[in-house]
């Protein structure tokens, strides 16, 4: 009986330590609980923190690829309306304004949902401004399809304008050429006037003081009825132009030469005789003189006298 408080103190003294191991191993799971706890919850912040770069580098990379698609449409920049180089500027704006966000430290989920829809919204924005540039540069192509027919077309009738125009011209030279009256017969007088002022003709040149030129003009058609200027150019023995004070020039066989003297006909195609007459300023010379007739721009006749 003595040993019994004995045996209830060993009893007592069990009975703590088993408390106290149970309660160390308390501890122990407790503090295992805590560690996977926060290891759990710092894989999670690792995995939160690798999914918002990745995420942001895909943001980044489909920013690049929008800004490569805008600069591809930009090699027609200078065929763009105004409107469209305002839209163009804008959003390259917008791109370089995401850039900035982006390019922050951490981003929150927020902050990676707001880059998200604003890309979306910028990828339809640059869809629909490359849709209305390719729409552009085809109607472009279309005017310039158009403008280059209409440049071939202006060609075309040019050419055949010139054409025409150069056969309008030779029809012209022609109708001017069949138009300009010529001698049909010519023969030339020398005169001597007396001092009654009577003529006779002669043949020796120091008798002469005057020639007459008759002569008749071949019919015509198409010759215009009316007065025609006559230049009459008279050659010496010698082959030199004789010329008077008031001589002038003229324009016949494409030309200038200079004249002796110069009346008009009224030419009425009825085979009637002209008769111009003509006083020498010098005295005339013993041989030949040839005398050249011109009408309408063109020679319309020669003939000569010669002088003893």
């Amino acid at each position: 009986m003595e040993n019994q408080p004995e045996n209830n103190q060993q009893g007592q003294s069990a009975k703590k330590n088993s408390n106290v191991i149970y309660f160390l191993i308390a501890v122990v799971v407790a503090l295992l609980g805590t560690d996977v706890y926060l290891y759990m919850q710092k894989n999670k912040s690792d995995i939160k923190i690798v999914y918002q770069n990745d995420e942001r580098t895909r943001l980044q990379t489909e920013l690049d690829s929008l800004e490569a698609q805008i600069e591809q449409v930009n090699a027609g920049r200078s065929k763009m309306t105004a409107a469209m180089q305002a839209k163009n500027d804008s959003l390259q704006l917008k791109i370089r304004v995401l850039r900035s966000e982006l390019a922050k430290g951490k981003l929150t989920k927020a902050e990676l949902n707001k880059a998200q829809e604003d890309i979306k919204q910028l990828r339809y924005f640059v869809t629909k401004y490359t849709a209305d540039i390719e729409e552009l540069k085809k109607q472009n192509n279309t005017l310039a399809t158009e403008r280059d027919t209409l440049k071939n077309n202006l060609a075309t009738v040019s050419q055949k304008a010139t054409a025409l125009e150069q056969k309008n011209q030779e029809l012209d030279n022609k109708v001017k050429v069949a138009s300009a009256i010529k001698v049909a017969t010519a023969e030339v007088v020398a005169y001597k006037v007396k001092n009654s002022g009577k003529e006779s003709d002669v043949t020796k040149a120091k008798q002469a003081t005057k020639i007459k030129i008759n002569f008749t003009v071949a019919t015509n058609a198409v010759a215009e009825k009316a007065l025609h200027d006559v230049y009459v150019r008279v050659i010496d023995p010698t082959g030199n132009l004789i010329t008077q004070t008031d001589s002038g020039t003229f324009n016949a066989d494409s030309q200038d030469l200079q004249y002796t003297y110069k009346t008009a006909i009224d030419y009425r195609d009825d085979g009637s005789m002209y008769t111009i007459d003509w006083v020498n300023p010098l005295p005339f010379q013993k041989g030949t003189y040839t005398i050249i007739l011109y009408a309408d721009g063109y020679t319309m006749g020669k003939t000569s006298i010669t002088l003893k």
